[in-house]
Parts: structure tokens; C-alpha cells; sequence
């Protein structure tokens, strides 16, 4: 009996998630809006595929991946998130997800990507060429995202959708201090003077 864990924080993507689940065989679907319940919860039900967003309250999706490769958790991992490929794809990939598909996608990507997975292979989106589809500017700034850990960039989407310091540690359980040095260090690898021009930096990106 094939059984999925949906980590989504909308219930009508979830709804959505549900019914393609349930047309590709799915008879227990488990869900969950929290990223600090993802760990309990594969352990407990073991689920043949988790289906993950990035965006989610609290502990992010990248911090999930980290986690679930961290503790050797043996799981089929599917991104199905509004964030931009070309910036979390890769990201993704090497922190151990089999697949990628964006929101914005067609659900028919969702059912093959499901099929993929549980097929033993893996199912990305395929990427523009950055150097012919971006400008010398667009590309530059790419480059500066890429080099960002990926809590680097969580918490430079979170202050460009305008989160004070003090939420943004209590939302990913660090000091107010920790958050700060953070900050002070993306606008220096950044090249920004102010939050915000981080903000800019963010919204011209389409991180935001």
C-alpha cells in the first residue's frame, strides 16, 4: 500500500496534492504544514514519498532536506514549491531530493514526477541557459545568490519579504544576535548598503 507525507502550509495545494496522490494508487496520505514535524513523521509512518514545500513556517524546506540527509532518514524526496528553480534547484539536488517541480507547472508535471520517483529515477526542470537568457547584470547577480548558504539564503528571502530581525530568529529558532550577524554579512557578499536594497535585490530576483 503506497503512503506519501504532504508538508504544505496551503490547504488547497494540498488538496490538489491529494487527488494526484490519489490517482496515482496513494492510500495513505499523511499531512503536515510544519517542517519541525517532517523528521517525527517519516519515522513514525515511513512514508514511500514526501512531498515537500520550500516555503513553510517556521523550519524552511532546505533546513528539512538538511535534516532528513543528516539523520540518514531513506526517503523519496519531491519539491513542489512557488521558488524559483534556477535559484533552489541545484540546492535541492545536492541535499538529496530526487525531484523538483514548480507551482506555477502544470499538475500533469506533478503526476510524472510522481511516477519517476517511485519508478526509481529523478525528475528536475529543465533550466534556461543563464548566459543567453539573462542579462550580464541579471547573471552577475545569480552568481552572488549561488555562493549564499542555503540559511544565508533563507534568511535574505525572509528580510526581503520585510521581517524584523527579532521574527525571523523566533520563526527559525535562532538568536536575535545570530540573525543580525547574518544580515550584516548577506549585504556585504551582496553588495548592498541597506535592507532596503536587499529587499530590491530580492524582488529584482524574483525570490519574493
Amino acid at each position: 500500500m503506497k503512503s506519501a507525507l504532504v508538508v504544505e502550509d496551503h490547504p488547497v495545494v494540498f488538496a490538489a496534492v491529494r487527488i494526484v496522490l490519489q490517482a496515482e494508487g496513494f492510500k495513505v496520505i499523511q499531512e503536515t504544514s510544519s517542517g519541525l514535524e517532517v523528521l517525527a513523521l517519516i519515522r513514525q509512518h515511513q512514508p514511500d514519498l514526501l512531498i515537500l514545500d520550500l516555503n513553510l513556517p517556521g523550519l524552511d524546506g532546505l533546513e528539512v532536506l538538511a535534516r532528513i540527509k543528516a539523520n540518514d532518514l531513506n526517503c523519496r524526496v519531491l519539491i513542489f514549491t512557488s521558488r524559483e528553480a534556477r535559484f533552489y534547484q541545484e540546492r535541492c539536488l545536492r541535499a538529496g531530493a530526487m525531484a523538483f517541480v514548480p507551482k506555477t507547472n502544470q499538475l500533469e508535471q506533478l503526476h510524472k514526477a510522481i511516477q519517476a520517483l517511485m519508478s526509481g529515477y529523478t525528475y528536475f526542470t529543465a533550466l534556461p541557459d543563464q548566459a543567453h537568457s539573462s542579462n550580464s547584470l541579471q547573471y552577475t547577480e545569480k552568481q552572488l545568490i549561488d555562493q549564499l548558504s542555503d540559511r544565508e539564503l533563507s534568511i535574505f528571502v525572509q528580510l526581503g519579504l520585510g521581517k524584523s530581525n527579532k521574527a525571523i530568529a523566533e520563526d527559525m529558532h535562532l538568536s536575535h544576535k545570530t540573525v543580525s550577524t547574518y544580515k550584516t554579512r548577506l549585504m556585504t557578499k551582496l553588495g548592498v548598503a541597506s535592507a532596503v536594497h536587499l529587499r530590491d535585490f530580492a524582488k529584482r530576483n524574483h525570490l519574493i
